[in-house]
C-alpha cells in the first residue's frame, strides 16, 4: 500500500499532467494539428513533449528539494542521519526519473524535428541532433549531469557529496536556459540570463517546499528549524522570480498588442498565478509564525498551486512568440543580436549602454547580496569598513561600464574597445572587488550551525576556502599562469573567433577574464581568508613577475601582422574603422599603456596592508606588555645585564 506522501506525489504529478494537457489542447490545439501531406510525428510526440517536460521539471524540483532538506534545511550534527538519509535516497529516485524523462524529451524532440514517430528515430538522426543543434548539446549536458547526480546520491551519504550533488542538480537546469524562446529573443544574453535566474529560483523555491512538506508529513521535530531557514530563502526566490519574469516578459512582449496574443495570455496567466502564490505564501507563513501549526495543510495547497504554475510555464515555453521569431536583416545583426551601433564617439563610449545579460546579472546580484550583507551586519551592531563597501561597488561600476555600458556596447564591434573592456574586467575591476572582502562578509553573514557540528552554509564556505582545491588554485604560480596564460591562449589562437561567433561564448569570455583576474588579485592583495597567506614582500614579487608578461603580450600583439578574429570582424561589415590591423595595434598599445595602472593600484594596496600589519603587530605587543608588565622587555634587559656582567668579569689581556 502506498504511503501518504507517495499518494500525494502521485496526485500532484497527475494534476500537473492534466493541467498541461488541458492548456496544451486549448492553447496549442491548432498549432499542433498537422497539415495534410506533411510529416506527422503523432500525438505521442506533439502532446507528450510538454507532459514529459513538466514531469522532468517536477522531478528536478524534487531532486533539488530533497537534497536541500538533507544538507541545508534540517539541522544535522555533521553527518546525515534519520530523515536526512531518507531525503538523499528520495532525491536519487527522482533524479533517475528525471534522467528517463530527459532522454524521452531528447528522442521526442528529434522525432518532432524529423516528423517521425519516436520509435522510428534512428541513432544517426539522434547523433546529428546532438552534434549540430544547440538544443541537442544542451540536452546532452543536462542528461550527463543528471546521471552523475542519480548515481552519486545512490551510493554516497557523505554530506559534502550531497552538497556537491545539489550544486550539480542546479547546474543541470542551466542548459535549458540556452534553448527555446530565450535563444531567439531580442537581446539574447539578457533573455538567457533572466530565464536562468527564473528557473533556478523557481526550482529552489518549489523544491524546498516539496521537501519540507514531506518532512511535515513525517512528523519531524526538526521541521520548525527548517521552516525558519526556508522562509528567508523563499523570500529571496520570489523576488528573483518576479524581477526575472518581468525582464523576460519585456524582452518578448515588445508591443502592447502582443499582450492579447496566445503567448501574452499564457504569460499573464503565469504572472497572476505567481502573484497569488506569493501573497498566499506570505499570509500563510505569517499565520504559521503566529500559531506554529497547520503547515502541512497550507503547504499541500501551495504545492498544488505551484505545480499548476509549472504546467502553465511548460505550455508557455511551446507557445509561439507574438509576431514570430525576430528576423534579422544582416549577418551583423545576427552576431550582435541587434543593429550595428553608430560610429563610436567619446560620449557614446562613456555614457551609452546596451543590455547585456552577463553584466547585469553580475552587477545586480553583486549589489544586492553585498548590500544585504552590510545592512545585516549593521543591524546587529557589527562594524564594516566603508572603504571596503566603496571599493566593492566601484568595482561593480567598472564591470557595468565594460559590459552593458558604452564600452560594452562596442566591445563586440571593435577590437580596440574590446581590449579596453578586457582590461577593465581582468585587471582593474577585480582589484576593487577583492579589496571589498566579499568572502569575509559572507562568512560573517551566512547562517551558522544551529546545533554543534552542523555543516552550515558558513562552514561549507569556510571549508572550501581552506580546501585542497582552493590551496591549489591560490598558489601564485597557478593563479598567475591562468591570469597571463589565458591572454595568449585566447588571442593567439582561433579561440577568440570561436567565442565571438556566439553570444554564450562572448559571455563565457567575459566571465573567464573577470574570474581569472579576481583569482590573481585574491592571491596578491586579497584580505579574505585564504589557505596561502603570503607576506607583503612575496606579494610584491608575484606582482613584479606576472605583470611584465602582460606587457610582453601587448607588445607581441602590437608587432603582429595577423588580424585576431579576422573572420568575425569581416562578417560584421562595420561601416567605420575598416582597417582591422590599425584598430588591433591601437587596442594593443592601449593595453600596454594601461598596464601601469593596475600595478600602481596594487603597489599602493600592498603598501597600505603592510603598514596596517605592522600597526596591528605593534598594538598586539603593546597589549601583551600591558598584561604582563613588559615581561619580555624585562627579560631582555636582564639578558643584557648578565652579558655585560660576564664581559666585565673576564680578565683583560
Amino acid at each position: 500500500m502506498m504511503s501518504r506522501s507517495s499518494q500525494i506525489a502521485a496526485a500532484a504529478i497527475a494534476w500537473a499532467v492534466f493541467v498541461t494537457l488541458a492548456l496544451s489542447w486549448v492553447i496549442l490545439g491548432d498549432i499542433q494539428t498537422p497539415l495534410p501531406g506533411l510529416p506527422n510525428p503523432g500525438p505521442f510526440v506533439t502532446r507528450g513533449l510538454p507532459v514529459f517536460d513538466v514531469i522532468a521539471q517536477l522531478c528536478a524540483m524534487a531532486t533539488v528539494g530533497f537534497l536541500m532538506v538533507a544538507v541545508f534545511l534540517l539541522p544535522n550534527s555533521g553527518k546525515l542521519e534519520g530523515l536526512s538519509v531518507q531525503a538523499v535516497r528520495l532525491a536519487s529516485r527522482f533524479a533517475w526519473v528525471w534522467l528517463v524523462c530527459s532522454i524521452i524529451i531528447l528522442l521526442a524532440t528529434v522525432a518532432d524535428i524529423n516528423g517521425l514517430p519516436m520509435w522510428n528515430v534512428s541513432p544517426a538522426q539522434v547523433w546529428y541532433f546532438l552534434v549540430e543543434f544547440s538544443q541537442g548539446k544542451a540536452l546532452a549536458i543536462q542528461i550527463g549531469l543528471v546521471l552523475v547526480v542519480a548515481m552519486w546520491t545512490s551510493w554516497s551519504l557523505n554530506p559534502i557529496h550531497a552538497a556537491i550533488s545539489f550544486g550539480l542538480a542546479i547546474g543541470a537546469i542551466a542548459p535549458v536556459a540556452l534553448t527555446g524562446h530565450s535563444a531567439s529573443s531580442g537581446p539574447h544574453m539578457l533573455a538567457i540570463s533572466s530565464l536562468l535566474l527564473h528557473l533556478v529560483a523557481t526550482i529552489m523555491w518549489v523544491g524546498g517546499l516539496i521537501g519540507l512538506t514531506w518532512v511535515g508529513l513525517r512528523g519531524s521535530k526538526r521541521l520548525d528549524a527548517g521552516l525558519v531557514r526556508y522562509s528567508a530563502l523563499a523570500t529571496w526566490c520570489f523576488v528573483i522570480i518576479a524581477i526575472s519574469g518581468v525582464v523576460s516578459g519585456l524582452v518578448r512582449i515588445t508591443q502592447f498588442d502582443y499582450l492579447f496574443s496566445q503567448y501574452g495570455f499564457m504569460l499573464s496567466l503565469k504572472a497572476s498565478a505567481l502573484i497569488v502564490l506569493g501573497l498566499f505564501g506570505y499570509a500563510q507563513r505569517k499565520r504559521l509564525v503566529n500559531n506554529g501549526q497547520g503547515f502541512v495543510k497550507i503547504a499541500l495547497l501551495e504545492v498544488f498551486v505551484m505545480v499548476s504554475t509549472v504546467a502553465i510555464a511548460a505550455v508557455l515555453s511551446r507557445t509561439p512568440l507574438p509576431g514570430g521569431d525576430e528576423v534579422y536583416v544582416g549577418q551583423a545583426e545576427v552576431l550582435l543580436s541587434g543593429p550595428m551601433p553608430p560610429e563610436p564617439t567619446w560620449a557614446r563610449v562613456l555614457w551609452g549602454w546596451e543590455p547585456n545579460g552577463f553584466g547585469m546579472l553580475v552587477v545586480g546580484l553583486g549589489s544586492v547580496l553585498y548590500g544585504y550583507g552590510v545592512v545585516k551586519l549593521r543591524k546587529r551592531g557589527d562594524a564594516w569598513s566603508w572603504g571596503r563597501t566603496l571599493s566593492w561597488f566601484f568595482g561593480l561600476l567598472i564591470i557595468a561600464w565594460a559590459t552593458f555600458g558604452g564600452l560594452g556596447a562596442y566591445s563586440s564591434v571593435m577590437f580596440s574597445l574590446h581590449m579596453i573592456s578586457h582590461m577593465m574586467l581582468a585587471m582593474i575591476a577585480p582589484i576593487f572587488l577583492v579589496l571589498g572582502a566579499p568572502m569575509t562578509l559572507a562568512l560573517r553573514t551566512l547562517p551558522g550551525p544551529r546545533v554543534p557540528g552542523e555543516i552550515s552554509p558558513r562552514k561549507l564556505l569556510n571549508d572550501f576556502l581552506h580546501s585542497g582545491v582552493s590551496k591549489f588554485y591560490t598558489h601564485p604560480a597557478v593563479a598567475g599562469s591562468i591570469f597571463i596564460g589565458s591572454l595568449f591562449a585566447v588571442y593567439f589562437t582561433d579561440i577568440f573567433t570561436f567565442l565571438m561567433m556566439n553570444h554564450i561564448g562572448h559571455a563565457f569570455m567575459e566571465f573567464h577574464f573577470l574570474l581569472s583576474g579576481f583569482l590573481f588579485y585574491y592571491v596578491v592583495v586579497g584580505v579574505d581568508p585564504s589557505p596561502r597567506q603570503l607576506p607583503p614582500i612575496m606579494r610584491m614579487l608575484v606582482l613584479m613577475v606576472a605583470l611584465p608578461f602582460h606587457a610582453f603580450f601587448s607588445v607581441a600583439l602590437m608587432s603582429s601582422f595577423l588580424i585576431v578574429g579576422e573572420d568575425y570582424f569581416t562578417l560584421l561589415e562595420r561601416p567605420y574603422a575598416r582597417d582591422f590591423l590599425a584598430d588591433q595595434h591601437f587596442g594593443a598599445s592601449v593595453s600596454w599603456a594601461m598596464g601601469e595602472i593596475p600595478m600602481l593600484i596594487v603597489v599602493l594596496a600592498i603598501f597600505a596592508q603592510w603598514v596596517k600589519s605592522d600597526m596591528r603587530e605593534a598594538r598586539r605587543k603593546d597589549r601583551a606588555a600591558d598584561r604582563d608588565n613588559d615581561a619580555d622587555l624585562e627579560k631582555y634587559n636582564e639578558y643584557l645585564k648578565a652579558l655585560s656582567k660576564k664581559n666585565n668579569s673576564q680578565p683583560r689581556s
